[in-house]
């Protein structure tokens, strides 16, 4: 980097601070982007920068700098910033040297572009007709953190990901199907290929759905709805700000028995050995068949509820404090594939993606399907459009009829399909 973190707390102790910390991080990515079935152009980005947290005479400062910046600057910007903030409880972790190995392996460009190349070919073999857009990049992580106790805490990553997006405009109608996968090692293309290849098989017909309250099956892309929510309710700050439903009913049975939910940081690509205020991460057991275990928790969380960390205090930019964020949701599976849920279904729809946001903590969404699919005795028997589907996420986890055993990755959750009992569906 180019501020040196030791620096810099010797800097703001001899400013007069009494404590201070140093996050730093660094990414480097190589990105390839394809638009209307061809390479479109090739970058290579970088960024870095650093976050100077310090305390003095209790009050917290925190100023931010990329690139290359003067010490003496940020800590006159910081010592300036405390100044104007009341004083706080001083959390930082303990003394410990935690140096991690680099995880993950790249994939070089012109890999990236074959594998974009025959993925687009294998696409437009069965639909030439169709606009595939994608980008495929190889990218490098490195954070950093150190403070005044004598922590020094590192960790990096080299992972790759991808998205592949299908337009299919026939006459009025429009349908965009996308794909992707983010890995710490080997990409399957194929797999994402051979998905959406389904879906455009499922939407060559249009039908019109059961309308009233029917059951819905969330596809693992449309279940991730649920489970932002579900977040939320977990989250510490929510819980103390008397905002999740769930604030009051540790150890109750709160959602449907066959749902269990856990957090497990060593499960790859979203893994992380420590948080940004350097606690170690753990397993943890959230929700166990149905009974509401824990809560997920940053330092200070921890200590207004008299607890101790769980290691989730993340930044959610250089610039911002620690908050509660999960490292990752792991949603135990079920023993049903996809065929056999839908089989269950006389007359219902599929949900896979959704237009604009979900339920907020409430709980209450009315979401536009963006795609999905009518089921007819057992049968998808198309493209459902022009339908909204209305409900609380709350009750829909009270009402499971059952789980997949199809889970895939949807940004850092891991979902199988979700069959519900039945959800206000409008067209």
């Amino acid at each position: 980097m180019t501020l040196n973190p030791e620096q810099l707390i010797d800097l703001a102790l001899k400013a007069g601070a009494s404590h201070a910390e140093v996050y730093q991080s660094r990414s480097q990515s190589r990105p390839v982007f394809f638009e209307a079935n061809r390479l479109k152009q090739l970058e290579s980005s970088q960024s870095e920068g650093t976050a100077l947290r310090l305390w003095k005479e209790g009050s917290p400062g925190l100023a931010v700098a990329y690139g290359e910046v003067d010490s003496k600057g940020l800590v006159d910007r910081a010592i300036a910033l405390s100044s104007l903030n009341d004083p706080e409880t001083i959390e930082l972790s303990e003394p410990r040297t935690d140096i991690r190995p680099t995880v993950g392996e790249g994939i070089g460009v012109e890999t990236l572009i074959d594998m974009g190349k025959e993925a687009i070919a294998k696409l437009r073999q069965d639909y030439p007709e169709v606009l595939c857009s994608g980008e495929f990049a190889s990218q490098e992580d490195f954070s950093c953190l150190i403070n005044s106790l004598g922590l020094r805490c590192q960790y990096s990553e080299v992972s790759t990901a991808f998205y592949l997006g299908v337009e299919w405009v026939r006459g009025e109608d429009f349908l965009g199907v996308y794909e992707g996968e983010h890995s710490l090692h080997r990409l399957d293309v194929d797999k994402a290929v051979e998905e959406i290849l389904q879906r455009l098989a499922w939407a060559k017909e249009t039908v019109s759905p059961q309308v009233g309250r029917i059951p819905v099956l969330f596809t693992p892309n449309g279940a991730a709805m649920l489970w932002d929510t579900v977040a939320d309710a977990l989250n510490s700050k929510i819980v103390l700000e008397k905002a999740s439903p769930w604030s009051e009913k540790l150890e109750a049975k709160i959602v449907s028995e066959k749902l269990t939910l856990s957090q497990q940081p060593k499960f790859e690509p979203y893994s992380c050995p420590f948080d940004d205020e350097g606690t170690i991460t753990q397993n943890l057991s959230l929700i166990t068949e149905g009974r509401l275990e824990q809560f997920y928790s940053d330092r200070t969380r921890a200590r207004l509820l008299g607890i101790e960390s769980t290691g989730n205090g993340f930044r959610s930019s250089l610039g911002s404090y620690p908050t509660p964020s999960l490292v990752n949701l792991i949603v135990a599976p079920g023993n049903s594939n996809f065929e056999q849920l839908v089989k269950q279904l006389d007359n219902g729809i599929v949900v896979d993606q959704i237009l604009g946001g979900g339920a907020d903590i409430s709980g209450d969404f009315s979401i536009n399907v963006d795609l999905g699919y009518g089921v007819k005795n057992g049968v998808i028997t198309g493209r459902v459009k022009d339908t909204m589907v209305t409900g609380n996420v709350y009750q829909v986890l009270k009402e499971i009829i059952a789980l997949g055993n199809d889970s895939c990755w949807t940004d850092s959750c891991f979902t199988p399909s979700v069959l519900v009992e039945g959800l206000s569906v409008n067209s």
